[in-house]
């Protein structure tokens, strides 16, 4: 008879889950197969007289499994709302009369061109380099354009190799490699050579170099985006670099540079010791503002806010007291302030501050994310309004009447017509150390508070970045397939201070930890959460935590854990942030390993007991494959049950391709949905579950 049971519940329980792994589709609710229609919107650039609006828009390419740019643009009263043309990145000329903007060229790759607005034909390609373009910023009389590109060096080692036979079908030569930084995630293996400044006409023909040295434009560890400003008599252009000959070696550190465009003069602007970017220049051409924090062995610091004479003289900071990262600096049309965006307690808002002093105003409030993309000449911005209910529109507000908001784009009207959103509720809570922490709880389009959900507890990535009220198609999805999803911001997220984001210095993970347990207890504690049936997961810093998670408690039923760090010291090896990496610790590791150790989710591996699936993109570099391996192997040996899945086309994330987006979602719901935790706290898989309890 026991084994009648037994077979029989085996049966019922795969008749009760057929289709466990899989979703079902909804009309009324945010599914996976509603993603390859969901559009993304950024990058909003009001013309300089206020009277129209380009902005980038995003589709998802069904057929080539990527994310199509085209450029839009309509009235700043949102009339005549059209495509323009293919591309990204618009910027307006001062007169108002063309826009650049970068799009795909001959003879390869990203190239600058410009178009008339108001003349019919084609738009002209500026550039015709053989290297990637970049960050293209026009100068204020209209006739140049600067950019920065990549110039590679060629390796001067030579050997004295036989000759080959003909015919012969050699090997090729070897990658000689002799800097730090040789791979980069998104690119993959890197040329040696340098970021260097030049500048086109306006109408096209040959670049001219501007910077010249052995070493690069640009600041940060990676090679990213030149930040510049040109003055208002076009004659210089303002920018950010480390010209140290140990720039490959120095973390956190840049300096401000004015390079004058004709002779190729440059002068050092800011000197001091430590990390200055964002610089832009006053409309007078007196001052130029700027971001940044003095030399420090904090693993992550704050920016403030700092003005400079153009001409050289002392800096001074003029953001007082306000302890948030600024953003996007636009200076106001008399010199006298300058207006920002900074991330504060989930939200993004505008903010001002005078350079004679005063402090840091609030210019817009509001639980949103609200960008400032760009302003026109009487201080009328544009850039892009979201909330948990709602995706990014392009909208338009006066910096001197900022509660006339005008919202101007409903690209996702159509897909979210008739849609059953989840509901977004925020929770706040104490930790350890009597620490405040801000979270929020999604929950099912349907909620019913009388009811037991399962509870996903997703972890940001960075770790010092922000979850935000921004709309997150993630959380909705995992919502409409009635999982609650609990995201909060531990100590080390930005946006709540130097001291919150400071709070895991040299010990990463630590209270963090205590952070994400105190928010599953205060979700708990509302009495709709099925404890059986909870998961951990996150990304990147995410998956550092959700492996740091499981080594130290059992009350998750299942994991997700997404591009990990589990090995902290063959992290500094493997990544294309070693700089980044040794920070996070006082020592290196061959003075004392210790600390090293004691933050590798590796070492507590022998307490893991938790059904865990690992999932990496195979070009990943930074946090690279060996170290998800590395996981998967300790585990399996350990006969925890796992799978690893490792993600074609993929670098850092598993997600930026529409079709490994939805694999990642549908594939994590699968294996929350395959376990529980019975009441003696053993994890197993549902049907078993099953089997157990008819017994």
């Amino acid at each position: 008879m026991k084994i009648r049971l037994v077979a029989l519940a085996a049966f019922v329980s795969v008749a009760a889950f057929p289709a466990a792994s899989q979703e079902t589709h909804s009309a009324t609710r945010l599914t996976n197969d509603h993603y390859f229609d969901f559009e993304r919107v950024s990058n909003a650039q009001i013309s300089p007289d206020g009277a129209r609006i380009v902005y980038t828009r995003q589709q998802a390419n069904k057929i080539e499994d990527r994310w199509d740019s085209s450029l839009w643009i309509m009235n700043a009263d949102g009339g005549q709302h059209r495509f323009l043309t293919k591309g990204s990145n618009p910027r307006w000329s001062s007169d108002g009369k063309r826009i650049l903007y970068i799009a795909d060229g001959e003879p390869r790759g990203p190239q600058i061109f410009v178009r008339w607005i108001d003349t019919d034909g084609p738009a002209t390609q500026v550039t015709r380099a053989t290297d990637k373009v970049a960050d293209a910023r026009w100068s204020p009389d209209g006739k140049s354009i600067a950019f920065a590109m990549f110039v590679p060096e060629k390796d001067t080692w030579k050997i004295s190799m036989p000759a080959a036979p003909e015919g012969a079908h050699w090997t090729g030569t070897p990658r000689v490699v002799e800097t730090l930084h040789y791979r980069q995630d998104q690119v993959g293996f890197l040329e040696d050579g340098h970021t260097h400044l030049f500048v086109v006409s306006a109408d096209g023909g040959a670049a001219r170099q501007i910077t010249n040295a052995k070493w690069s434009a640009g600041a940060g560890e990676l090679r990213s985006a030149v930040l510049m400003d040109w003055t208002p008599d076009s004659k210089a252009v303002v920018f950010e670099a480390d010209r140290t000959a140990e720039a490959d070696l120095h973390y956190h550190t840049s300096q401000l540079l004015v390079a004058e465009i004709a002779s190729g003069a440059i002068r050092e602007l800011v000197g001091t010791p430590g990390s200055w970017s964002r610089p832009a220049v006053s409309p007078d051409g007196k001052t130029v503002a700027f971001t940044g924090y003095p030399a420090s062995k904090r693993t992550h610091s704050v920016s403030d806010l700092y003005a400079i004479p153009f001409a050289g003289g002392e800096m001074r900071k003029i953001s007082g007291d306000y302890d948030r990262d600024p953003l996007n600096l636009h200076w106001s049309p008399d010199s006298e302030g300058i207006y920002f965006d900074a991330d504060d307690h989930g939200s993004r808002n505008a903010q001002y501050v005078a350079i004679a002093g005063g402090g840091v105003k609030p210019v817009t409030t509001g639980v949103h994310v609200l960008t400032m993309d760009s302003a026109s000449s009487d201080l009328v911005a544009a850039g892009t309004l979201t909330d948990p209910e709602n995706p990014p529109e392009v909208v338009r507000y006066n910096l001197h009447r900022p509660g006339e908001m005008t919202k101007l784009t409903s690209v996702n009207a159509g897909l979210l017509a008739g849609m059953h959103l989840a509901k977004t509720e925020e929770i706040d809570f104490t930790s350890s150390a009597n620490t405040k922490v801000q979270g929020w709880l999604v929950k099912p389009p349907d909620f019913d508070a009388a009811k037991k959900y399962p509870l996903i507890l997703e972890i940001h990535g960075g770790p010092f970045a922000m979850y935000s009220v921004a709309f997150n198609y993630m959380f909705q999805n995992f919502a409409a397939n009635d999982f609650v999803v609990l995201y909060l911001n531990p100590r080390g997220s930005t946006g709540y201070g130097t001291a919150f984001s400071g709070g895991i210095d040299h010990n990463y993970p630590g209270p963090d930890y205590d952070d994400l347990m105190a928010g599953v207890d205060a979700t708990i504690s509302k009495g709709f959460i099925d404890t059986t049936r909870m998961a951990v997961s996150g990304c990147s810093g995410g998956g550092v935590l959700s492996s740091w998670v499981i080594g130290h408690t059992d009350r998750f039923a299942a994991a997700a854990v997404r591009c990990p760090v589990i090995d902290w010291m063959s992290m500094t090896g493997n990544t294309d942030v070693p700089l980044f990496t040794y920070s996070f610790f006082q020592k290196p590791f061959w003075e004392d390993p210790s600390d090293w150790l004691a933050h590798s989710s590796v070492m507590t591996v022998g307490k893991v007991t938790t059904p865990t699936m690992l999932m990496t993109g195979v070009l990943d570099r930074r946090t690279p494959m060996p170290q998800t391996e590395e996981y998967y192997a300790a585990l399996k040996v350990r006969g925890v049950p796992v799978k690893l899945l490792q993600f074609e086309g993929e670098y850092h994330g598993t997600g930026s391709k529409p079709s490994n987006f939805i694999r990642t979602q549908l594939y994590m719901m699968s294996w929350f949905k395959k376990y529980t935790r019975t009441p003696e706290g053993k994890s197993v898989s549902v049907s078993t579950a099953a089997v157990s309890q008819t017994e």
